[in-house]
Order: C-alpha cells, then structure tokens, then sequence
C-alpha cells in the first residue's frame, strides 16, 4: 500500500486563528445563533444551540499534560490539532466555481442517488463475525477527534427530493426538499480560487479523549466535581450528569440531556451508553490513584486519570479496533513520536471516509440480561433510540446496551444502508426525519471533496475505468450507472463503499487506504501517544487494556461477555 505523505504541508496556511473565531463569533457569524432563526435550518439533524465560544487553553499549566484545547502539542507548531482550526485538505478541492459552490453540480440529487445505491430491503451481517461494537466504537472516536457542525447563521443548500419518492413525496408533488445546513467555515477563506472556502474542526483532532472531557475550559469544569477528589460528576444510577448549566448540546438545550466531553452524546443509547462507561472509568482510576497517592490534590488526580483514560481509548483504537476493520498489518509498525508529521483531520476523512459506519448499523440495539436473554422491556429499534437518554434510567442502565453490543453482528460495510437512518433519521419523513445517506453525499459536495477516481489517484491508488471495476457485484453496478454518467462522477462517499472489501479487512480498498494514512498519522504526529509518553510499565498495562476489561470494572457485566467484544462469541 503506497504510503499517502501527511508530511508534505504547506503549514502556513492551514490553521484559523483562535482570534479571528472568537471575533467572528461575538459578530454573529459561525458560532452564535440569532434569535429570529429557524430551528430547522440550524444544524438540521442535530439542533446544536451555541453561545459565543468559550475561552480556550492555549498554554498548558504542566507540559506533562495535554491541553484541553488540544494546543501545544506539537512544539514547532502549537495550533496542530487544536479545536477551531480547519481541517486539513491533502487533496485538491473540487468547488463548482473553484471557491465555495457545491461540487458536482451537474450531478443527479444526492436523494436521488441514496434511493437507487443506498436503499437496504433485508440484513446482510459481514462475513467475519464483527460486532455492533464495530460501528459503535467508531462513533465514539469519531466524536473525540472531528465535529463540523452547521453554520450559523443558516446557509442552506436543500436536497432535492425525486417525484413520487415513496417517503418524502409520496404525493407526487415534486416540489419536497430535504432540510441541509452548509458546514461552519474560516470566514476568512471562500474569497477567491486562491482563497477557497475553508471548514472548521471545532474540536480537537487528537485521539485524547475529549468526547470524555471537553474541548475548551468551559465544558472541562463543568463536567468535573472540583471536591478534592478528581473525579467527574454523576447523576443518580451513575450515569452521566444532567445539561443544568445550559452549555451547547445536539438535540438542545433541555435539562433532560446528558452532558458530555462532546456536545453529540445524546444522539443514542447506545453512544451515550458508551460515553457513560468512560466518565465510569475516569472515577475507577481516580479513585484509585487517590487511594494510592493521598499526597495528591484534586487537580492532580484529575489529571494523571484523565491521561489514562485517553491512553485507553488509543489502545483500544490500535490494538482492537482497527485490526478488526482495517486487518492486522493494514498500518505501519508504531517507531516512536515524529514531530514532522501532520496530525490534523484531512478534510475527505472526516467529510466522507470516516463515515463508512453508517452502513454497518444494525436495525434495532439488542438489550440483554445476564443471561443473554432480551429485557423486560425488549430490544430497541435503532430509530427509536434517538435523543433517548431516559431509556437507560428507566430501562435498565448501560448494561443490557453493552451486553447486546457484543452480541450482535453487524451489517456489512457497503453501499447499502439500513432504513432506520436512511428514512428515519431522528424522527419520520415529514415530521423531521432524515436521509443519512443523502445528508453524508450532500456533506462532501458541500466541502467541495473531489470525486471518487480522484481521491483513489491522489492516493496513488490506480483509477477504476469502469462500473464493474469498482465492485464485482452487478447489482451495485447496475445502481451507479442509473445514477452516474461517468465513473469519474462518483461521489467519494459512495465510490468507497461500493468497492469490493479487502482481504482480511471489512472495508475496502480506498477506505482502508484513507483510514490507514490517517490513524497513522494521529499515532505517530501525536507527542502524548501512550507508547512514547509512559513509561514502559505502565504502557505496557494500557497497551494490555480491552474494551471488555473497562466493561467488567465500570458495571455488573462479567464473564457473559466475550474478552474481545470487537468479534462476536462465534468468531473468537
């Protein structure tokens, strides 16, 4: 596999300055909402209610210590990685009229091309046994290194339904459209082809768990106790702590909603049911490190728990997840902290690439007992599982989620989607649901990403000169060429998932590629990387850690429960 360079970056020109965000902000650009806007053109899916940003943590008080903001990493360049920068383009962007226009504007409508590529009519589990956790897993680190939310004010750029579309015109009006809010963006680029429009990460890139702690000041206090103690604060059954402070929250403001490191984690049970089990385990280890070191203060503890908890997340990442996803030997052989390299989010990986889960979602979330029987209160439908924290106090807590997590196989990872979020999504049509696949092509024309046969060539992989040369199956063969003239007008979202899949992978040749280039790069460009920063005892306890190790000690489950929850009971 040809190694993309992350290394080769004209630096100078990638970062937005923390001053130009915070003025914009106090202007009512991209990160304050007037009064007058409408909820349904303010990020669509996820209704984000932001204030004027909060102040960040640009010079960390002890250089053992990440900063909150993710600043400060790399010495040479301290704005690598940070939240509120913008994501990196390593590819030639493919803006309509070379600044800011929506690529592929000669395209067919991203519904359009979801109705005849995407749509999903019975399950179809991957070959090798891999579990919901697969998916599951990838959300969860996915919203600790990337979030690009809708601008505010609104820039809309509706999805144009097709006539007679059996879910969101079945009238046969033709005049539907589907709801999309264009990304948040520098306000300083966008101004001309040497100036192109510019999105905006608004968290930090690092794999450092910040969808645990927060990405600026504001969020990290008001997750944390402040008793002395170096823990984090919990609501009543240990889950996470209730938004009574008003901070920013997907879905809004409401008091009902659990507060988080990431403004998402109310998006799912399942998710929140994750993000319940890490604030679980930042306790376990403060617990434990107060009991062994009781000359410590709270901000100590705080911090030393804090390191671990990422460190986890990373071994979790490198050592079970991604072999699982990529195969084992689909990323290059850890040699130590290099300063050289690019650590941020390429622009395609966070824009398209990454988001090759939404085709291995399940249909409905399995809640098991100890037993492995269904609770009382049954399975979960996926698509009622949306902005439904209270299901997990009133249905039983985390674990019968984690439980059928593990138990569950997933759907293979391909160009077909599941109905729950390809018509469901957050609600039915008509009365605010979505199409995650129209939204995910739309996204990518939106941050002007290049097509398909580009990306695979920027990458040095070989272009595909025909439909069949992209997948073997004739069906998926048949549903591009419906819907694309050209094989060079794929959308790269799609073009990745319709590929064949890799041998010993559960993804294909270019998301292996794009994934592989990137995940690397967080590890290697990362100077708080567990295997560099510990010591040798102690990485090589993280670097032991499984998924199922943190399960076991953070709830009630036990040994019903496989020890590699990445892969179903039937292929350990």
């Amino acid at each position: 596999m040809k190694q993309f360079n992350f290394k080769t970056l004209c630096l100078t020109t990638l970062f937005l300055s923390n001053q130009s965000i915070a003025q914009n902000a106090q202007n009512g650009g991209p990160g304050s909402r007037p009064d007058n806007q409408p909820d349904n053109l303010i990020s669509p899916a996820r209704r984000i209610e932001r204030g004027p940003r909060p102040p960040q943590d640009p010079t960390p008080t002890d250089d053992r210590y990440r900063s909150i903001d993710g600043s400060g990493n790399n010495r040479s360049l301290p704005s690598m990685g940070a939240a509120h920068t913008q994501l990196v383009r390593l590819v030639e962007h493919d803006y309509a009229d070379g600044v800011e226009a929506l690529a592929g504007n000669h395209r067919v409508s991203a519904r359009q091309i979801s109705q005849a590529v995407s749509a999903q009519s019975a399950d179809i589990p991957n070959h090798r046994g891999a579990s919901d956790y697969l998916w599951q897993w990838g959300q969860f680190i996915d919203h600790d290194i990337d979030l690009t939310d809708g601008v505010d004010p609104a820039e809309p750029a509706a999805i144009s339904i097709p006539v007679g579309d059996p879910w969101f015109d079945p009238d046969a009006s033709g005049t539907q459209t589907m709801a999309f809010n264009r990304s948040i963006y520098d306000p300083d680029t966008g101004t001309s082809t040497e100036n192109p429009r510019q999105q905006i990460n608004e968290i930090t890139a690092w794999l450092d768990a910040s969808n645990v702690y927060g990405s600026d000041v504001m969020r990290a206090t008001a997750l944390r106790t402040m008793d002395g103690t170096g823990r984090l604060k919990e609501s009543p059954g240990r889950l996470l702590p209730f938004n009574t402070e008003g901070l920013a929250n997907a879905g809004g403001g409401s008091e009902e909603l659990f507060l988080a490191g990431d403004v998402r984690a109310n998006e799912q049970v399942g998710l929140t049911a994750m993000h319940t089990l890490f604030m679980r385990e930042h306790n376990w280890q403060a617990d434990r490190i107060r009991e062994n070191n009781p000359q410590l203060n709270g901000e100590e503890i705080y911090q030393q728990a804090r390191a671990i908890v990422a460190a986890e997340i990373q071994a979790i990442t490198y050592h079970e997840y991604l072999p699982t996803l990529l195969g084992r030997d689909a990323l290059p052989r850890y040699r130590g902290y290099n300063d050289r390299i690019h650590a941020g989010i390429a622009n395609l990986f966070s824009g398209a690439v990454f988001r090759y889960g939404h085709s291995a979602l399940s249909p409905q979330l399995l809640r098991l007992d100890v037993d492995g029987e269904p609770i009382e209160a049954g399975h979960l439908p996926l698509r009622s599982a949306f902005f439904a924290p209270h299901r997990l106090s009133a249905e039983g807590g985390i674990e019968p989620i984690l439980r059928g997590l593990a138990a569950q196989v997933c759907q293979q990872v391909d160009n077909l989607i599941i109905d729950d979020v390809r018509n469901f999504l957050f609600g039915a049509p008509g009365s605010g649901g979505f199409d995650l696949a129209s939204l995910n092509i739309q996204r990518g024309r939106d941050h002007g990403l290049p097509a398909y046969n580009a990306v695979r060539e920027a990458y040095g992989l070989p272009r595909k000169n025909s439909f069949a040369a992209v997948s073997s199956d004739t069906n998926t063969q048949a549903a591009l060429a419906a819907v694309y003239d050209s094989v060079d007008d794929i959308d790269l979202w799609v073009g990745g998932l319709s590929e064949d899949i890799e041998p010993e992978a559960l993804v294909g040749e270019l998301i292996q590629t794009v994934l592989a280039e990137q995940f690397s790069a967080l590890r290697d460009g990362d100077r708080f990387y567990f295997e560099s920063h510990m010591d040798r005892r102690q990485a090589e306890q993280i670097r032991r850690t499984r998924l199922s190790d943190v399960i076991r000690r953070n709830t009630d489950i036990g040994d019903e429960i496989q020890n590699n929850v990445f892969l179903t009971e039937s292929r350990q």
